[in-house]
């Protein structure tokens, strides 16, 4: 369960909440993980979680890739980019060891994608690494879940591969249930568009057809929410409005009851309609992983050539040198370097650089 312990910590904001149904790093995606970069003033400290695979013997690459198209295609918002390897219980990388953890604890921005919903859901139930990735979350830190691991944070999860691979009988399994933190239930399934069958068989809703997907939803409790994901669209919660935008090629659907409201992209879902609520504490951190403490750094110091700059800048606009000044300004910028004209005289201001992520 997701639900929060007694805690002291009142007033967080939580962070964004990115949903997708397929197309996470697909060249056409750029566009959802913008929006998202758009909620934070600052360059971002992303963490791929690398449980949904981690039963595979190449999850270290499923993770590498998404690693490489965040730092290939947001340069210039993303600071850095970690994979938090909590593979497997009982192993050397357990998402019960802290140290495999603390990268969670620090991070903006806490990814998980493919794999199967769930191993992930079996990893992390009551493990340490949901227990820290619920305490980021709720004081600000964005997640973003796509694919097997949008399924496996519902309150229920759809058992895609034991159903469509294996045969087992229709059934829903517990999630890690993420919707209960905003006392809320809800089923997530992405690949609803899905067409990979073609004419001859129907694997839209997440690969279950809709015949056997309507049988699917008879086994849920009546009072359950359903959001379904078109594949390479994403649903984007922001906890300022409590609503969704729907960003991508497609749309997203809301089941509730025999209602099922369709939201075509650009348009927003009203999350408190799902009964989602923003809760009044956060969870307390694991006495064994908090976030690292930042040290401040001494202000630098200009150098030499960029005092000599700025001397030669003043020169020109005392004698409204203008074009004269303002290429000295853009060489002051080539250093790193922002000079703010104030009455008692030019002040300099190192600009953002990207290491300094908070």
């Amino acid at each position: 369960m997701g639900q929060i312990p007694e805690d002291v910590s009142h007033g967080a904001t939580p962070g964004p909440i990115l949903l997708f149904g397929s197309g996470e790093t697909a060249p056409g995606s750029r566009a959802i993980w913008a929006r998202l970069s758009a909620c934070f003033d600052r360059f971002l400290r992303v963490a791929v979680l690398e449980t949904p695979a981690g039963f595979q013997p190449n999850s270290a690459q499923v993770a590498g890739r998404v690693v490489a198209y965040l730092e290939r295609r947001f340069p210039q918002k993303v600071a850095e980019v970690v994979v938090v390897p909590a593979r497997q219980r009982g192993t050397p990388y357990s998402p019960d060891d802290p140290a495999t953890v603390q990268p969670l604890a620090d991070a903006d921005v806490i990814y998980a994608g493919a794999g199967s919903p769930t191993y992930m859901v079996r990893q992390l139930r009551d493990s340490l690494a949901w227990r820290v990735v619920l305490a980021a979350h709720l004081r600000g830190t964005a997640l973003v879940f796509a694919s097997a691991a949008a399924i496996a944070v519902g309150t229920l999860a759809l058992p895609v591969y034991e159903i469509y691979k294996v045969g087992m009988d229709l059934h829903w399994q517990s999630g890690l249930d993420l919707p209960d933190v905003y006392a809320a239930q809800l089923v997530i399934v992405p690949h609803w568009n899905n067409r990979e069958g073609g004419a001859e068989l129907d694997t839209s809703r997440c690969f279950m057809g809709r015949a056997r997907f309507e049988r699917l939803r008879s086994l849920l409790p009546p009072d359950m929410s359903i959001l379904g994901i078109d594949e390479h669209t994403a649903v984007l919660w922001t906890p300022e409005d409590n609503t969704a935008g729907v960003v991508g090629k497609g749309g997203a659907v809301v089941v509730q009851g025999a209602v099922s409201t369709y939201y075509p992209r650009d348009t927003a879902i009203p999350f408190g309609l799902l009964g989602w609520t923003l809760p009044d504490r956060s969870p307390p951190w694991p006495d064994d992983v908090r976030p690292t403490p930042v040290q401040p750094e001494a202000p630098p110091e200009p150098p030499p050539e960029v005092l000599a700059l700025v001397q030669a800048r003043a020169e020109a606009r005392a004698r409204k040198d203008w074009p004269t000044a303002d290429r000295l300004r853009e060489e002051i910028a080539a250093h790193g370097w922002r000079v703010v004209d104030t009455p008692e005289g030019p002040r300099l201001e190192p600009l953002p650089r990207k290491e300094d992520v908070r």
